[in-house]
């Protein structure tokens, strides 16, 4: 498929309505302040079955982004902070479908897909159960995502057979600290599922992409074997200034911390860090919910040490809520929880699926999330970014998607995308806009969801922010 400019694609006349009447209708509604320079842009052409969404932002450049989203994988860039957007598939030809999409961008300006790859699912949670072959996929590019290897390099592959494990979810992280005596590592991590347990797996290059170790198994204990609470999920890192990698997960009521400091050879003894009420949940209108934790990584005042950040979601309130604890010290001891978002608490209203983003330039914090405050019902939601510029202790609340939509118990993915420098924050989410009219006329067998999509279809949503310019 060739790159499209999305931005001078016609969406179709329900999402231009979408957009246009939403925007107006509910600003009053809005009880938040804008985000400075707030701009949100639907980043595919029409509706379709999008979710899952990433994004990364190039460390050379804060105006050269790259978002990427499934349904099968496929990858945006976008070279003007988000305007407009060059988007295209990078499905693999050997497998029927491909999703659970991660970001990055390396230190020299190279990008990186990291997807998941299959045939067939197993049973519906339980997802080793009956299978299919499927592995784990990095394409690369050489110019910042402009254009893209044809061929996508293994990390890991799984043949058919009636007990193959199920590789899910991979989360990309790259080393661009040049004070990092691995500069230029790359670390990927997730979870297999075997009919028995649940294990996190990690595997790391030390040629740009071009090769991947073996994979080895990084936690302490093995998980439940079914996608829910027991489970060993959520793999996400980020890496210090000096090289450490700093790795986290759900393990049923904790998130988990451990640490390599030799480029992914060898780990820390995994620890319970943060106590949580339990990590996955039900929520209205959807039909699954969870609070898998983010890690990052920012500067401590004038301290030569770093400060870390992890955020995640749980119900401890009654309804859920956004957290954020902070380290000093390398992960060894742990702020209290701070509640992100500023409605009141007990309110009944329900914030969900955050992603977090340390500016390495400014320091700041930010967490976007989904946001049930203004619907009395907490069925409908909005998207809210939070930022915090002293270290987390607290957070400011800014609106950014303006309208409020509601699931209907569409499938929204199991998480959304942040990422920031200099100022300029970048975020990313699925969206599903309003039904839309009636076809007029037959419609085509090609066309044969059209009647599904029409009522449940998604679109991916990227909004930018702007603080450096911001009085």
């Amino acid at each position: 498929m060739r790159a499209a400019d999305v931005a001078q694609l016609p969406c179709g006349a329900h999402l231009l309505l979408f957009l246009t009447v939403a925007a107006i209708s509910s600003a009053a509604a809005q009880q938040l302040p804008i985000a400075p320079g707030a701009t949100t842009v639907v980043i595919t052409p029409e509706r379709g079955y999008f979710t899952e969404p990433a994004i990364a932002v190039d460390p050379r450049n804060p105006l050269h982004v790259l978002a990427a989203y499934q349904d099968n994988a496929h990858v945006g860039y976008s070279i003007d902070g988000g305007r407009h957007w060059a988007v295209r598939s990078v499905e693999p030809p050997q497998y029927r479908v491909s999703g659970d999409v991660s970001v990055a961008y390396d230190g020299k300006g190279k990008a990186y897909i990291c997807y998941m790859a299959f045939n067939r699912l197993g049973r519906f949670n339980y997802w080793a159960k009956n299978s299919s072959r499927n592995g784990l996929y990095v394409r690369r590019s050489p110019d910042g995502g402009a254009t893209w290897d044809e061929n996508d390099i293994a990390i890991v592959q799984q043949p058919e057979s009636p007990t193959v494990p199920w590789e899910d979810k991979p989360y990309i992280v790259a080393d661009n600290n040049s004070s990092s005596p691995y500069f230029g590592n790359l670390y990927v991590g997730w979870t297999r599922w075997t009919v028995a347990d649940s294990e996190i797996l990690f595997s790391r290059s030390t040629d740009a992409g071009k090769s991947w170790s073996q994979p080895v198994e990084i936690d302490k204990r093995r998980g439940l074997p079914r996608d829910d609470n027991g489970a060993l999920e959520g793999f996400a890192g980020a890496v210090g200034r000096e090289g450490t990698l700093y790795v986290v997960w759900a393990d049923n009521g904790n998130i988990v911390l451990t640490t390599s400091r030799d480029g992914g050879r060898s780990f820390s003894e995994p620890r319970n860090v943060i106590q949580t009420a339990p990590i996955m949940f039900r929520l209205q209108d959807l039909s699954r919910g969870n609070g898998f934790p983010q890690i990052a990584i920012g500067p401590n005042g004038k301290s030569r040490t770093e400060r870390l950040y992890v955020t995640w979601s749980d119900y401890r309130n009654g309804d859920v809520d956004v957290f954020c604890a902070a380290s000093v010290d390398g992960g060894t001891t742990w702020s209290e929880a701070v509640r992100v978002n500023d409605d009141e608490p007990h309110d009944g209203s329900d914030q969900f699926f955050q992603w977090l983003a340390s500016d390495p330039v400014d320091g700041s914090v930010n967490v976007l999330f989904y946001d049930r405050r203004n619907d009395s019902e907490n069925r409908s939601q909005t998207v809210t970014l939070a930022r915090s510029t002293d270290g987390g202790r607290t957070f400011r609340n800014y609106s950014w998607s303006r309208h409020e939509f509601t699931s209907g118990d569409t499938f929204l993915g199991d998480y959304t995308g942040i990422s920031a420098r200099d100022g300029r924050v970048y975020g990313i989410w699925t969206e599903k806009p309003p039904v839309a009219p009636e076809p007029t006329g037959t419609v085509p067998e090609s066309r044969k969801s059209a009647e599904y999509l029409r009522t449940h279809g998604t679109v991916i949503v990227v909004g930018t922010a702007n603080f450096k310019t911001a009085k």
